[in-house]
């Protein structure tokens, strides 16, 4: 379990890492996630100058230089940046964020929690569960095309996904009260986020995917009527099917099998064409998943939560319980 962190005493009461508690009797992981982004922010302000030698080249970082495959690329994270043109970065499509969101949009509001705010999402927020499977990194770069397609700094990502067993946290039986493969991060200069997490499984009627909202600011997140982009990532078939052979990953390959991503009810309109990640790497090191976001204030958002189906039109198969 982690080492919950304990507030410092000061004249003017308790306090962490210089900042006052909004909840004074209570302890720092549970003063909700307005602090945390404070306290996020204010680490970022320490680490600000340090990074503002990164900013000059995140124009020649843009569009993924592959999205078809796997590649023997040794490891999961992406150090060097794809190369790109901005200006071909199109909107990402408006999809549905399906019946398990977590955002209080259906039930379960993860967005609420204290710790949500956080990049390592394979574990439960308190430490109690840790979701097993193929470590998988998971890079979203967010484009302000209302902007000329520079980078969207300070936009925040919240991100979710099933288990390798294809059942979702909050929602899946025996899984209701764990707040795994979900977590909330804030772009830095370059517009971008990552996530550490698994490699998710694959359940019936659905192409292997992973969920996203991108809202305008950190302090935005609690409500979820406040995204300005709702969408999926598609993960390529090369890569899952290596994953899915894995005994972890128990009924995905067969399941992968019966669907295809140009017959997916989300990505098939145009076979994910800008939802594809790029993704290199293993089983045995890992995965590392990375997609540029375009993201047009200027439109009006057209997604949402779907209790009816985890898919666009029509729908799609619920995760497997327990």
């Amino acid at each position: 379990m982690s080492r919950i962190p304990e507030p410092d005493q000061t004249p003017d009461g308790p306090a962490y890492e210089g900042r006052l508690l909004d909840r004074a009797d209570e302890e720092v992981v549970d003063q909700g996630v307005a602090f945390d982004i404070r306290t996020l922010l204010s680490r970022r302000g320490v680490l600000g100058l340090a990074g503002l030698g990164l900013g000059a080249v995140v124009l020649a970082a843009c569009a993924p230089a592959a999205s078809g495959g796997a590649t023997s690329t040794p490891t999961p994270t992406p150090t060097a940046r794809p190369s790109g043109d901005c200006a071909a970065v199109t909107e990402i499509p408006d999809e549905t964020a399906g019946p398990y969101p977590g955002d209080g949009s259906n039930g379960p509001d993860v967005l609420e929690d204290s710790g949500i705010v956080r990049r390592d999402i394979r574990s439960s927020i308190d430490g109690t569960a840790t979701a097993d499977g193929v470590p998988l990194t998971i890079e979203f770069q967010i484009v302000d095309l209302a902007n000329g397609g520079v980078p969207f700094a300070g936009v925040a990502v919240y991100a979710w996904h099933c288990t390798a067993q294809g059942e979702y946290s909050l929602y899946s039986s025996g899984l209701e009260d764990v707040t795994y493969l979900r977590g909330v991060q804030v772009a830095d200069a370059d517009g971008r986020v990552s996530f550490t997490s698994i490699f998710p499984g694959c359940y019936s009627g659905r192409w292997p995917h992973i969920h996203f909202e991108v809202f305008p600011d950190a302090a935005s997140v609690t409500d979820a009527t406040n995204a300005i982009a709702t969408s999926q990532m598609a993960l390529p078939e090369a890569a899952c099917a290596a994953v899915y052979a894995q005994a972890a990953y128990s009924g995905s390959a067969q399941n992968l099998a019966q669907v295809t991503l140009a017959g997916d009810n989300v990505f098939g309109e145009d076979s994910g064409a800008s939802q594809l990640a790029a993704v290199s790497g293993d089983v045995a090191k890992g995965y590392a998943a990375t997609l540029v976001v375009g993201v047009d204030t200027t439109t009006v958002p057209a997604a949402g939560s779907a209790p009816g189906g985890d898919g666009g039109p029509g729908g799609g198969a619920r995760p497997p319980a327990g």
